[in-house]
């Protein structure tokens, strides 16, 4: 091992965002005495439904870990010394949101990162030695978390050794492993019995003790585990009630068709309905403060800023709603700008933490994959969601110079559940026709 001096750094939690002062340690990349590289991922932390890796500054050996897995330090905290052959120093708090995310990719799941990688795969405790595990003639460089990823999923040093690297030297990637998996290397196909009872038992069959062969199992990521706990609180906390409302939606629809390539050239920005529809909600709400609301006992607390809620689906399979703050107060070109942006970072895993907290109000569109209406669920501290469906076109009865006739018009569905503790039929039904009758009475002469 290589003899490093006794210059030590101490490793502190960097500031991760307004209002958030301290993170849970989830996972150390590696342990006491290990050789870390620098900008090599050295803990991941967490906070809410956002977890962050924080990379190692320096290289050298990982003197102390001060916090273990599960433990929560504050911003400023040290959480780690390493001793390195550079100058003694402190990496003190990065004090910036935006610096932090210069050296922290911050994801709302638990996939792994194209990180520097440091030493060789270790033995996968394979009970038989197979021309599948006996290792190739090449060393295979695996980054820690790689080596983790690979023993959840049971991936032998046979199949590391079959898988092209992409990274330099060749190295594995996470996407090199995601690729691998996704290209027909199917848990139930490949997975041993005793490694599926080694990494993947659910405790009802811990406590069988019995797996049957005619399942797949797959254990919730941290991120699904904790939108399941959400769910089940909120619906354990807020009675639900949703109502239902069709809107006739033709002229904003015409008016965005004639529109939108005008909007991307101008604005670079997709003028999405979500975007459109975003903006009406926001003003809907200033006349109905009482949706912009949460409750605490007793007391409901009515929020003075308009922060609304993105809801969006993840590859992966999870959710997560970012945060378009003071929604009321941009422009159409503006939010329409956020909200394309927010929504390509939760895609690709790069939402600061505080671009996901303080949403006073959501909408969620569940049309993108033609349903025409839901129940979605309260996201607490909320009080209220709105579902958007798909956009149909449906003849319905028009008013036409000598009465009533038959067209073809762009109808949607639009949901709103509410927290009946605070939200009355009469209160949510009012804000729901608000939202409606603005939609349908969208001026289609207006100038971008």
């Amino acid at each position: 091992m290589t003899e490093f001096p006794m210059a030590r750094f101490e490793i502190k939690l960097p500031a991760m965002g307004e209002g958030i002062i301290e993170a849970s340690i989830t996972k150390w990349f590696a342990g006491e005495g290990d050789v870390v590289n620098e900008d090599e991922s050295l803990v991941e932390v967490a906070t809410d439904k956002v977890d962050s890796e924080i990379p190692s500054p320096v290289s050298g050996i990982l003197k102390k870990i001060v916090y273990q897995e599960g433990e929560i330090p504050k911003v400023g905290e040290v959480i780690a010394v390493i001793e390195t052959d550079k100058e003694n120093k402190t990496i003190e708090d990065v004090s910036t949101s935006e610096s932090f995310a210069e050296e922290v990719e911050t994801k709302p799941s638990s996939d792994i990162e194209n990180i520097p990688v440091r030493e060789s795969v270790p033995d996968m405790n394979d009970k038989q030695p197979s021309s599948d595990n006996m290792p190739d003639k090449k060393k295979i460089f695996l980054s820690p978390y790689i080596k983790y990823l690979a023993r959840q999923r049971g991936i032998t040093n046979g199949e590391l050794n079959k898988i092209k690297g992409s990274g330099n030297e060749d190295r594995i990637t996470k996407n090199d492993l995601n690729n691998y998996i996704l290209a027909g290397r199917l848990f139930k196909k490949t997975f041993g019995k005793n490694i599926i009872q080694e990494h993947q038992k659910s405790p009802s069959q811990e406590r069988a003790g019995t797996i049957n062969e005619n399942e797949e199992i797959i254990e919730m990521d941290r991120v699904r585990r904790l939108i399941a706990e959400n769910m089940l609180k909120s619906k354990k906390t807020a009675p639900h009630v949703t109502s239902f409302i069709e809107a006739d939606v033709t002229g904003l629809v015409t008016w965005r068709e004639g529109i939108k390539e005008q909007f991307i050239k101008n604005t670079g920005a997709n003028l999405t309905y979500t975007v459109l529809i975003t903006e009406i909600v926001a003003k809907c709400l200033r006349d109905f403060p009482r949706i912009n609301a949460s409750v605490e006992g007793d007391k409901i607390l009515i929020k003075k800023e308009i922060n609304i809620g993105i809801a969006t689906a993840l590859t992966n399979g999870n959710l997560i709603v970012s945060v378009i703050r003071q929604a009321d107060k941009e422009n159409l070109h503006g939010l329409a700008i956020k909200i394309n942006e927010l929504t390509q970072k939760a895609r690709l895993n790069k939402l600061l933490p505080t671009e996901i907290k303080g949403s006073t109000f959501t909408i969620t569109n569940i049309g993108q994959y033609n349903s025409l209406t839901g129940t979605p669920i309260i996201n607490l501290p909320e009080v209220a969601i709105l579902a958007v469906g798909t956009i149909k076109k449906k003849p319905a009865v028009i008013n036409i110079i000598g009465g009533p006739a038959i067209g073809i018009r762009d109808i949607v569905m639009l949901s709103l559940t509410y927290d009946h503790r605070i939200i009355d039929g009469a209160l949510g039904g009012g804000f729901l026709n608000s939202i409606a009758n603005s939609l349908e009475n969208f001026d289609i002469n207006r100038v971008i």
